[in-house]
């Protein structure tokens, strides 16, 4: 019993880093760029990286989003399945 509650939390947690990682790579790019950017024309603005990321993190979860919402449900339909076998 507990084996299964902890591959259950085992896979709920490759769950979420599964879905968070297109955002998390865009970000980790974008935020690359504009450090190179930053790097070549010596310009240290602090708050030059904020904007390209916030636009390219939203423009990815837009576009991500039917992939992710369709991933969600079928692991919650595998979860809502599963309760049978903890509740005895």
């Amino acid at each position: 019993m507990e084996a299964k509650l902890v591959s259950l939390g085992v896979e709920t947690f490759k769950m979420a880093m599964y879905l968070a990682l297109p955002s998390l790579l865009v970000g980790m790019l974008i935020g690359l760029a504009v450090s190179i950017f930053q790097a070549t024309t010596q310009i240290n603005e602090m708050t030059l990286s904020f904007i390209p990321k916030i636009i390219g993190v939203a423009i990815v979860v837009i576009l991500t989003m039917p992939w992710m919402l369709n991933e969600m449900i079928d692991f919650s339909t595998e979860i809502f399945n599963m309760i049978k076998t903890f509740v005895q």
